[in-house]
Order: structure tokens, then sequence, then C-alpha cells
């Protein structure tokens, strides 16, 4: 039996201890609730903004690196079945997340004329449609672990296939340094390259700065803009709460599906089983194979600058569960 147990494959042992570990924080969040009362004072309906939404379109802006891909050809596949229509933004030369009032109008003018029920799916900020005088949509959107999520954008903007797409689109596109696709993330780190520096309030502008999950919750503002900051946390978590009706989490799939079925099962039903029957088709969405293991001790060293980040998906994570808990609940 010991023999029998050393072939198992890596991934298999990774994905039980993701398990036992998610069970944990599931379990974690319940007894912090039971313990102090808030169990008792828990309603899927308050926990639930889609009932707030005043129109059947969903606004999805995609954070980059966090399964989106996959999530887009699932949303695609229940298109056909829950009869509504997707839209995603084209490839852009130059992504743009941050717009101008202007453009933030434009956006949310488009989405409106939209036929309903539709998805719209576009890597941009946060947008209040409210504020232009036009009908709230349902916001939804999906996190990772910071630090993971940084190691996956380090390298997929090296991959080979990235190139050769990238080029196609853009023929005039210049083509990188061969020293700099090659440099491991572990050496950026260690050599304190600019690229892997992440200094805190530091403000970059662009999708190549893509240090800051929460500037995709927080908004366009300039507030917004700095790197690890307590202001760009407390209006993301704000936005959060108050807008989105489910923020999903990338390392959980299991409960972000059943929420989501639950919560906006007009667009959602059947999310489940569609993505457990095709997952091996879904999975493979921009996987990328040339990610290089990095080590714990790389990963702590580079956490130490992420404690807001962190923070922030700790956050988002603890809402899905008290989501996932008021589902289970027999209704009072």
């Amino acid at each position: 039996s010991a023999g029998a147990n050393q072939s198992h494959h890596p991934d298999e042992h990774q994905h039980h201890h993701q398990h036992q570990e998610l069970i944990g924080n599931l379990h974690h969040t319940y007894n912090y609730l039971k313990s102090t009362g808030q169990m008792q004072t828990l309603k899927a309906t308050e926990l639930n903004n889609t009932r707030r939404a005043e129109v059947p379109i969903i606004f999805f802006n995609r954070v980059p690196k966090v399964g989106s891909q996959t999530f887009m050809e699932l949303l695609r596949r229940l298109a056909v079945r829950n009869d509504y229509t997707f839209h995603r933004d084209v490839v852009q030369r130059l992504e743009v997340i941050r717009l101008s009032p202007e453009r933030q109008h434009e956006l949310a003018e488009m989405v409106m004329d939209l036929p309903v029920p539709s998805v719209y799916v576009k890597h941009v900020c946060y947008t209040n449609f409210t504020r232009f005088g036009l009908p709230m949509p349902i916001y939804v959107n999906m996190v990772r672990d910071p630090v993971e999520r940084i190691i996956s954008w380090y390298y997929y903007v090296r991959a080979p296939w990235y190139y050769v797409e990238r080029k196609q689109a853009f023929p005039d596109l210049p083509l990188p340094d061969p020293r700099w696709l090659k440099k491991d993330f572990e050496t950026c780190v260690l050599q304190g390259d600019p690229e892997c520096t992440y200094s805190q309030n530091a403000v970059h502008e662009g999708i190549g700065d893509h240090r800051r999950q929460t500037l995709f919750f927080c908004g366009h503002g300039e507030e917004c803009l700095p790197f690890n900051s307590a202001g760009a946390l407390e209006r993301a978590k704000y936005a959060v709460e108050s807008q989105y009706a489910v923020v999903g989490v990338l390392e959980d799939l299991n409960t972000t599906l059943t929420v989501l079925e639950k919560y906006v099962p007009r667009f959602f039903t059947g999310a489940s089983s569609v993505y457990f029957n095709e997952v091996n088709v879904l999975q493979k969405i921009n996987k990328n194979s040339f990610k290089p293991p990095v080590s714990e001790e790389i990963k702590d060293l580079v956490r130490r600058n992420f404690t807001k980040e962190i923070e922030f998906y700790q956050f988002c994570k603890q809402r899905l569960y008290k989501q996932y808990l008021a589902t289970q609940l027999p209704l009072k």
C-alpha cells in the first residue's frame, strides 16, 4: 500500500491538499460567524445584490489571470442552455482599463444597448452605471491569490504562444529581448528587478501593471492607483459588498459555481454540471505549460509587500463563504 501511495500523481496530492484547506476555510468562516452570533442573522436575501440590479445584463469586468478565459468559455456554453446572448470586448493592442468619465459613459451606454438578457465581458475597472443615469447591471467577477496571480502573469507574457497571437493580431509589434524572455521569476525578485519590485503606494498605469487586483473593484479614480494602499482596499471592499452579485474565487470553483447558481440563476443554472462535465476542455484554455514552479520562500518574500491585496482576497473569499452558508440555512 505504501508503494501504491507513492504512485499518486502530484496534482492529485495537491488537489487533496487544496480541498482540505478549502474545507478548513469554509469551516473557519462558519465557526467565526457562529462565535460572533452572525450565523443567526445570516440571510441569503441580504447578501444578494442581484435583486438590486435593474436590468438582466451581466457586466463581468474581468481581472486578468484569474481563470477568466475558462470562465468566459463556461458563459458561452451556458448562453445556449440558458438563452441569453454573450458579448466580449475585442482584443486591443493596448488594453486601457481606467477610462475617462466620457469613455465610461460610452461603455455603459453600449452595454445598455445590448439585447436582454446579455452578458458583457471586458478587462476594465468597476464602472458605476447609475452615475450616468443608467440602470444598474448585475456585476460579477473572479479573484485569485494575489501572489499566484502575479507569478501567472509574469510567465503568461513570456509564453511563446502569447507572442504568436499578439504578432498575428498586430504584425508591427516589436519582439521582446530574448534575455527578458528567459529570465525566471525567482531571479527577477532576488535581483531586485523593477518588474518584480512591489513598492508600496507605487503608481503604474495600464494593464502592464498587473499587481493590483483591487483596481478592478476600486474603480477609475486616481485614489485607486497606489499599489497596496489602504484607500484602494476600502473602496474595493465597498464596491464588492454594495454592488457585486458574486465575486468568485479561482481556488474554490465548487463553492463559486454553487453560489452563482443560487444568486444569479437566470444566467448560471446548470453551471456546475456544464463545468465539471466539460472540465477537461475548459481547463486547457490558456493553461501555460511554460510556467516553472516558484519556491515558497520567494512567494513569502513577495507576500510581505502584498498585505492589502491579500486582505482584499481574503475578504472576497469570506463573503463568498457567507453567501454559500446563507443558502444552506433553512429559510427563516
